[in-house]
Formats: C-alpha cells, sequence, structure tokens
C-alpha cells in the first residue's frame, strides 16, 4: 500500500501561514482596545472611531481616489486603443510591441519611481498632482492592454466582419460591436488599475509635490513614528477595499470570457 505524500499539502500550508498570518494579526489588532499593537487589551472600535476623525487621512484618501480614477480612466482608453490596434497588426514586430507593452509590469517600482522623477524634471515639470497621474497612468496602461487583448483573441472575428459586409464603417464596427464585447475586459482593467493605483507608495514617493499626500504615503510616514492600531484600522480598510475590486475584476474578467 503506498502511503501518501503530505509534503506539498504541508509546504502550501507553510506558504500560506507566512504570506496570510502577517495580514491577519494586522487585521485583529485593529480591533484591539490598547494602544500597543503588540497587546491585546479587548475588543473595541475606538481606532475605527478616531481614524473616522482624522481630516489629514480624509485629505489623503481624497487626494487618491482622484488621482486612480483619472489614472485608471487614461489607462483604460490607451490600454483598449493599444489593445485594439495591436490585434489588428499583423507584423513581425508584434510580438515584440506586446512585451514593450508589459514591460512596467516587470519593472521593479524604485527603478521606474527614479526615471519618470528623472524625466519629469528633464521636461521641467512641477512634481505634484500631473506627475502622480503620468506616472500612474504608465503603470497602469498593461492591466488594461492584457485583459482587453486576451479578450480580442477570443472573440469570434466573423461578427465584425459580418459588421462590414453590410456597410458599417471601421468607426460603427467599434463602436457597436467590438467596444460592447470587450466592455467587460476594459471594466476588470479599470478595476484592478484603480486598486494598484490606490496601493502604490513606491512611484508616488518619487513623483509626488511637497503639497500632495496620497493614502500610502501617509501611512507609510506614520509607519516611521511606530504602528498604531488607527494604523491597522486604515490598513484593514484599505486591505478590504482591495479585495472588493480585486474580487470584482476577476468577476468581470470571466464575465467578460464566456460572455
Amino acid at each position: 500500500m503506498k502511503t501518501k505524500n503530505r509534503f506539498p499539502q504541508l509546504y502550501l500550508i507553510f506558504l500560506l501561514l507566512v504570506m496570510y498570518l502577517p495580514i491577519l494579526l494586522v487585521v485583529v489588532y485593529s480591533f484591539n482596545d490598547g494602544r500597543l499593537s503588540s497587546v491585546w487589551e479587548g475588543f473595541s472600535l475606538r481606532w475605527y472611531r478616531t481614524l473616522l476623525r482624522d481630516a489629514a487621512v480624509f485629505e489623503a484618501l481624497g487626494n487618491s481616489l482622484v488621482l486612480a480614477s483619472l489614472s485608471c480612466l487614461a489607462a483604460a482608453v490607451i490600454g483598449t486603443l493599444g489593445a485594439v490596434g495591436m490585434h489588428r497588426l499583423k507584423s513581425r514586430t508584434t510580438g515584440p510591441m506586446e512585451y514593450l507593452s508589459t514591460l512596467p509590469i516587470m519593472i521593479p517600482e524604485i527603478i521606474l519611481g527614479m526615471v519618470f522623477m528623472a524625466f519629469f524634471s528633464l521636461l521641467g515639470l512641477p512634481f505634484g498632482m500631473t506627475t502622480l497621474v503620468i506616472g500612474h497612468t504608465a503603470f497602469c496602461i498593461p492591466y488594461v492592454f492584457m485583459l482587453v487583448k486576451a479578450r480580442l483573441v477570443g472573440m469570434d472575428p466573423s461578427l465584425a466582419e459580418a459588421a462590414r459586409d453590410l456597410g458599417a464603417g471601421e468607426a460603427q464596427v467599434f463602436f457597436h460591436i467590438t467596444l460592447p464585447l470587450i466592455a467587460p475586459a476594459i471594466l476588470s482593467g479599470m478595476l484592478l488599475s484603480f486598486a494598484m493605483s490606490m496601493d502604490d507608495v513606491i512611484i508616488s514617493i518619487f513623483v509626488t509635490g511637497v503639497s500632495i499626500n496620497t493614502l500610502p504615503i501617509k501611512i507609510y510616514s506614520q509607519i516611521k513614528f511606530g504602528v498604531t492600531p488607527e494604523i491597522n484600522a486604515l490598513c484593514t480598510l484599505m486591505l478590504a477595499a482591495t479585495v472588493v475590486l480585486v474580487a470584482l475584476s476577476q468577476w468581470l474578467g470571466r464575465r467578460g470570457s464566456t460572455g
């Protein structure tokens, strides 16, 4: 009788504990009644009430929401047009161009941040919301591009060909045939881009101005003075929002691929 090898299951459990146990501790201690994050003193919502009265946090949250919204909208337009154009392009350079289009995802963020900082300084752009939007849009475009490109590959080309045979122009084919079919992929990429922009801290530090403070930067600056339960509460809320956005993005992506 063969004995079942339990090493893969045990290894998977170990990896899950290493990845998710620190996150679980942050969530648990956000409900701690005491000020110290290492000593449990009872269940309480006091730090969430304290967080809701912090005007600086809401100002940073507003900046992050505006930044993420502008970035994901710009990325949706550029990424969608790029994916549609690349799908129609039949050339030897298609492969390398697709690779270059997704390169920002593979480049470490600290390198992207330094490149953006040097580029904006060379152009003489004042650091602030404008540079933040440009930088975030640049690394959000590949998320939209890849999802829309995957949807276009699985789309029946005979639908667009039939519309052209009936006299529809390219603009009509795009807006009445292609766009409705790839809309779930676009929304999925926008939600994923929004979540990535809301969570970004490394690139934002390099390209932000002295008068603009985003929520991840504020959390990072406060952590330098020690982790408080208020920070745990803020991280818990951001984690919950990110999980919802990513889950919705995955659901829209699956719906688009089977639609």
